[in-house]
């Protein structure tokens, strides 16, 4: 797996982030980019965690499913991607859960980490049945997860909520892409 679709894996898991932090933006009255940078930590650090939790899991028992491994990649990157798409499209617009107004709330900041790279811990199972070096992963993902999540708090703090839909849709697609990539690929239609 390539530098290009690692970063892609990167953008398609940032997404539930990058939305979080779209509400987090809106729940400050006026931006603050130390308090930014923080929840972009918070993310970007789980993002990169829970994929090397999932490698280290993986690796156990990579070798007994060697044969099929490009299904199960298929298979967790479709139903990852695919619960991206139906959360997004079935969410009711509930009130935002803000870990953020005159300081920071570590604890929600913490739970909402967690919940949003979950779906990073099964990407890390595939990347143990793919052999994929797991430094350069993590370190792309959690880069990108960063980044993205400092400019999704710039951006709710600016535009509001429109595009926390449109954010989880293309990542649930990009997923999806990639896992069906992994498939063809591995059945040598690619």
């Amino acid at each position: 797996m390539g530098i290009f679709e690692l970063l892609l894996i990167g953008v398609g898991l940032s997404m539930d982030a990058f939305a979080v932090a779209i509400c987090q933006g809106l729940c400050m009255p006026k931006l603050n980019l130390r308090h930014g940078a923080v929840i972009a930590l918070f993310f970007g650090g789980f993002q990169a965690l829970m994929p090397l939790t999932g490698w280290l899991l993986g690796s156990q028992f990579a070798g007994y499913i060697q044969s099929v491994d490009h299904w199960v990649a298929f298979v967790l990157l479709v139903l990852i991607g695919g619960n991206m798409i139906r959360e997004a499209l079935g969410r009711d617009e509930k009130e935002t859960v803000c870990a953020v107004s005159a300081k920071l709330d570590y604890k929600q900041l913490f739970l909402m980490a967690v919940a949003t790279s979950i779906d990073a811990l099964a990407v890390g199972v595939t990347f143990a049945f793919l052999e994929v070096p797991i430094v350069p992963a993590i370190s792309i993902i959690g880069c990108t997860t960063f980044c993205l999540s400092l400019v999704g708090v710039v951006v709710g703090n600016f535009f509001g909520a429109r595009y926390r839909k449109r954010a989880e849709l293309t990542g649930g697609a990009i997923l999806i892409l990639l896992g069906a990539k992994i498939l063809l690929e591995h059945l040598h239609i690619l």
